[in-house]
C-alpha cells in the first residue's frame, strides 16, 4: 500500500498531506519517508517534484512525532 503513494504518475511527485498521514501505520509512515526522501534526492533541483517530496516529509514528520516515541 504504501509503495506507489508517492506517485501520481511516473515521473511526478504527488505530495501526501497530513490527513493521508494520520491514516497510515506508523511502519507505513517510516516506508513513507524512506520514498520521499529518496524522491527529494532524485528530483531536479527547485522543482515540484522537489518541494512536494519536502513537504510530504515535513507531513510525515509532524504525524510521527504527534504519535510520540514508539515502544521497542
Amino acid at each position: 500500500m504504501v509503495r506507489g503513494l508517492l506517485k501520481q504518475k511516473e515521473d511526478d511527485m504527488k505530495l501526501v498531506t497530513q490527513f493521508e498521514a494520520a491514516k497510515l501505520s506508523t511502519v507505513q509512515l517510516y516506508g513513507l519517508r524512506k520514498e520521499a526522501f529518496i524522491a527529494f534526492t532524485a528530483a531536479p533541483r527547485d522543482s515540484q517534484d522537489q518541494r512536494n517530496a519536502l513537504a510530504s516529509m515535513r507531513n510525515i514528520e509532524n504525524e510521527l512525532a504527534y504519535r510520540g516515541p514508539a515502544l521497542r
